[in-house]
């Protein structure tokens, strides 16, 4: 029997990264209709701290999407964590440093900063009742120790779901397998993979690292994304559909990437 793989689709977040793209609240929505039913788990709608959306976008999406699960980014911020909490998500993604490059010289924090942060905040996400993923920021770049140290806090600490991120998109399938595979036999916590195309690799690193044990897996429609893009989730769907149970409707998903193609020449 193929294993069941979940979909987070990120392109009305990560998607919207990508140089010139910057779409409307009506098309978000609509997007996110046919993403919902298309069959994806999760769609990851923005980030309410930028401010780029106003909290009614939100509260609409909640209540037009029937199926899919309505998650936010937040970076790991208190003020930004009740933004999000405000906003009434399924889900609230922690973004959290995990490299010694974003915690030492790009935040001037250290590891023991990091841990206590990641408790504040899910001790005041769990005490409004919405559930939560503690996102690993630069884990490519991560000393692995600590990132089995951080994983084991969160599990500790209530934690269900750790999201691993290439942020710069350095990984290769060969590093992604045995990063999953080390994390997935060492905590006993559910592991989201979220890569970045910088070196071609998304598409193969998501399929292996669903093949290592990452249950769910980050992608967007026609790849869009920061920089060089993320995971394609049509790409996706079609090489790996007849290994993972993903429950995905593929020709809704290719309406979706028409309807994504209608919206972006609007811009052009």
């Amino acid at each position: 029997m193929n294993e069941k793989i979940k979909i987070v689709d990120t392109t009305l977040r990560d998607g919207e990264q990508r140089p010139d793209i910057a779409m409307k609240i009506t098309d978000k929505i609509r997007l996110a209709k046919i993403l919902d039913e298309c069959g994806v788990y999760e769609i990851e709608a923005g980030t309410p701290c930028h401010g780029i959306e106003e909290e009614d976008y939100y509260l609409e999406l909640k209540k037009q999407i029937h199926n899919s699960k309505i998650s936010l980014w937040s970076r790991m911020v208190m003020a930004d964590i009740e933004k999000a909490i405000s906003c009434r998500p399924d889900i609230i993604h922690i973004g959290v440093p995990v490299s010694y490059i974003q915690i030492y010289s790009k935040l001037n924090k250290n590891k023991t900063w990091v841990h206590r942060s990641i408790v504040e905040c899910m001790e005041l996400i769990k005490s409004e009742k919405i559930d939560f993923t503690v996102g690993f920021e630069d884990a490519s770049r991560a000393d692995e120790g600590f990132l089995l140290e951080t994983a084991k806090l969160v599990k500790e600490n209530g934690g269900a779901t750790i999201r691993i991120a290439d942020t710069v998109g350095v990984l290769t399938p060969s590093r992604t397998y045995s990063l999953i595979k080390r994390i997935s036999e060492n905590v006993d916590i559910a592991i989201e993979f979220h890569g970045h195309n910088d070196l071609g690799m998304a598409l193969a690193n998501s399929i292996v690292a669903a093949r290592a044990g990452a249950s769910f897996i980050d992608c967007t429609l026609m790849g869009i994304g920061e920089r060089s893009g993320n995971c394609d989730i049509l790409n996706f769907v079609e090489a790996s559909g007849r290994v993972f149970d993903l429950n995905i409707d593929r020709k809704k998903l290719v309406l979706a990437e028409e309807m994504l193609r209608e919206i972006l020449s609007k811009d052009i």
